[in-house]
């Protein structure tokens, strides 16, 4: 027969007035630990008691109970309610809940006591930083929370940032396959995925230190102190989109900037833009560069400039300075320490002494005209000018314009007041690359962009080659004259168009479209007529060539020595690392001379000007010098009002047949001067292209819809 399961009597409960009761010499808490009466007391009268207190009744002499009830556990529950007893928040007879253990009971009351606060299970934290989560997206926030749970703001966005990681992360963590600390890491940045990546290569490793997560968490980041960050400045870099990552759990010196290549443009603009400001001050040439190479400066001029003269006021605020500091340092002369507040002022005496000796630097205006600066960054973040540096081929002495005295004289007579002087525009160099005005309409003509002469004289030299390909007597005569150059040591074989070793130059700057141009696709097919002759055997070449006709050596040798031929622009190297710009200019003329002897002409050679290759890479006033010249005074006046692509479009309409060409594609001599005469011959009666060309019985009405025509097209 089966034994009956004996049931349990759980404990009554009821309410106790709290005057009837008192404190039990039998609960085992005796040190203070946790939250404190006082938040104890503020969090019960917010939401009131959550947790009954366990009693027992007191009894007297002859085991009859007194009313009064005792209590073993539950002792911080009283002290907290006593409190809000005297603060008179709290009735003294109010009503409180307590679990009353029966007096005839076994069980001691130290047990109850301890087994309370023993098998009490913590909550775990992953909960809690989940409870946070749950309360701030019901609404409350971060501060109300904080104010509840007597902790600070920052806690509780600790919290938060930290139920904020991967769900795959926090399962990890509350298996305890990852540590508190660990987790803390993760939060750095809110991209789960990468949180999850960098988790998945570390889990089998054995470095899992939480500085090893945060830096492959802002491996592809910058530092908030790098000097790039520091000059743009954060305020900046927010506004414009950028995320600044923050850890909140550690020193993270102002956080990680995510997105480097917004950062970079920032800076770019910035420096340009301090560029423009001190390009305003007359100097020939200013190189933009964050960070600039040890020995930037070896081979340059340094400029003397004067200081700028101080004034009375300054010379006066310095003999003050000095005087205090000579005073303060007499008075403490025999003190082995000086006083914080004496060290301090004598600290701040120097750094406002060192700030007068760094007064601007003045320079002659003829110096500025010829010299240059270089602007960056230091290691601090702040703008670095570094002005007044004269490069070798800038340094010569500027001619002074003569008889200036007597027509500032003549213009003072006259009533009219003197021309100003005309301040040049800088270069501005960013990263190797001349940074172009935005404004377009100033006075002169600036320079081609280096890159846009590359690619046009890239053309030219295949247009060159090929052409040098079909005239093989010049072909000899240029190879010949390279192998002079080399034999007899006295000549410098340097900067010429024949690099007869037949390294065939490559383009690396190529405008699109440069192999379907005509000479490139009859090099190629040259090319290859020429490799189905050959032998298949490299040991037959030379028997090969002596059996071929002299006409075919002299044809083949022209077009093997068509590919030694280089006539690029590049930008001259003044750092010695490749081509200087005198090797360059050199290079240049003798590929003019090779052009001449051979004939060469672009525009037989299939170029014309079009928007992709030149008229929209330049200025307008340069479109427009280029109408004038192929299309005539009249032609370029009614583009002259037109938007630059609308500009752009309708220049390569008017030039397509006028066999106008760009400076550096041009043929030096009468050639060139012959096409624009044609286009533009002396007198009133200018002969226009056909399709400029008008009736004399034109009406005015007829020519204004002519105009808004083209305006449109």
């Amino acid at each position: 027969m089966a034994t009956a399961v004996q049931k349990i009597t759980l404990s009554s409960s009821r309410d106790i007035p709290f005057n009837k009761l008192v404190l039990s010499q039998s609960n085992v808490r005796r040190v203070k630990a946790g939250i404190s009466i006082e938040e104890l007391a503020e969090d019960i009268a917010r939401r009131t008691l959550l947790q009954s207190l366990n009693v027992r009744p007191v009894l007297d002499a002859e085991g009859t109970e007194t009313g009064m009830f005792e209590i073993p556990a539950g002792g911080r529950r009283y002290r907290a309610l006593e409190l809000l007893v005297k603060q008179k928040r709290l009735a003294k007879s109010a009503p409180v809940p307590c679990v009353v253990r029966d007096p005839a009971t076994t069980i001691l009351a130290e047990d109850d006591s301890l087994a309370e606060n023993i098998q009490r299970a913590p909550l775990h934290p992953l909960d809690q930083f989940r409870a946070f989560q749950a309360l701030r997206e019901k609404g409350k926030a971060e501060e109300d929370i904080a104010a509840a749970f007597f902790t600070s703001v920052n806690v509780v966005k600790q919290r938060l940032r930290l139920a904020s990681v991967s769900p795959a992360l926090l399962d990890v963590y509350a298996d305890d396959g990852m540590s508190l600390e660990q987790l803390m890491a993760f939060t750095v940045t809110a991209d789960h995925g990468r949180q999850e990546q960098v988790w998945q290569a570390i889990s089998g490793s054995w470095q899992k230190e939480p500085y090893q997560i945060r830096r492959m968490l802002t491996e592809k980041t910058v530092r908030a102190s790098d000097r790039r960050a520091v000059f743009v400045g954060l305020d900046a870099y927010e506004a414009a989109g950028g995320v600044v990552l923050r850890d909140l759990f550690q020193s993270d010196d102002g956080g990680w900037l995510e997105d480097v290549a917004l950062l970079d443009r920032l800076v770019a603009e910035k420096l340009k833009a301090e560029a423009e400001t001190i390009a305003t001050e007359g100097w020939r040439w200013i190189e933009v560069a964050i960070d600039f190479p040890y020995g930037h400066t070896r081979d340059l001029r340094e400029l003397d400039g004067v200081p700028a003269d101080l004034s009375a006021e300054e010379q006066a605020t310095i003999e003050a300075l000095k005087a205090e500091y000579a005073r303060l340092e007499a008075e403490h002369e025999s003190v082995d320490e000086l006083p914080d507040e004496v060290d301090q002022r004598l600290g701040e005496i120097e750094t406002a002494l060192a700030a007068f000796d760094d007064r601007p630097v003045i320079y002659q205006p003829a110096d500025v005209a010829r010299a240059g600066v270089f602007v960056g960054i230091d290691v601090q973040g702040a703008l670095l000018v570094d002005r007044g540096y004269v490069r070798s081929e800038d340094d010569v002495p500027t001619a002074e314009p003569e008889n200036s005295d007597a027509e500032a004289a003549v213009a003072a007579l006259d009533g009219a007041e003197p021309s100003s002087p005309v301040i040049q525009r800088a270069v501005i160099t960013i990263g190797g690359q001349v940074a172009e005005p935005e404004d377009e309409d100033d006075d002169g003509v600036k320079p081609l962009p280096d890159r846009l002469l590359t690619e046009l004289t890239a053309e030219r030299t295949l247009a060159l080659r090929d052409k040098l390909a079909t005239t093989p007597s010049v072909a000899f005569q240029a190879v010949l004259h390279k192998f002079c150059l080399d034999v007899f040591s006295r000549y410098s074989s340097y900067g010429t168009a024949i690099e007869i070793s037949l390294r065939s130059t490559s383009f690396p700057v190529q405008a699109q479209g440069l192999k379907d141009t005509p000479a490139a696709k009859a090099i190629e097919a040259r090319h290859k007529a020429w490799e189905e002759r050959l032998p298949k055997d490299k040991a037959d070449l030379w028997d090969w060539l002596i059996s071929l006709t002299g006409d075919e050596q002299a044809a083949l040798f022209a077009h093997c020595a068509s590919f030694g031929v280089n006539a690029l622009y590049e930008k001259g190297d003044r750092y010695g690392g490749g081509a200087t710009q005198h090797m360059v200019e050199q290079r240049i003329t003798e590929a003019d001379r090779i052009a001449r002897s051979v004939d060469l002409d672009m525009v037989g050679s299939g170029w014309r000007p079009t928007v992709e290759n030149y008229l929209g890479r330049v200025p307008k006033r340069r479109i427009l010098e280029a109408v004038r010249e192929g299309a005539g005074e009249r032609a370029a006046q009614l583009l002259d009002h037109l938007k630059k692509g609308d500009m752009a479009k309708e220049a390569e309409r008017l030039l397509a047949e006028t066999g106008w060409l760009p400076e550096p594609l041009r043929m030096t001599g009468a050639a060139q001067a012959a096409t624009v005469d044609a286009a533009e011959p002396e007198g009133d009666g200018e002969a226009l292209p056909e399709f400029l060309s008008r009736d004399d019985e034109e009406t005015p009405a007829d020519q204004a819809d002519e105009s808004r025509m083209i305006a449109a097209e």
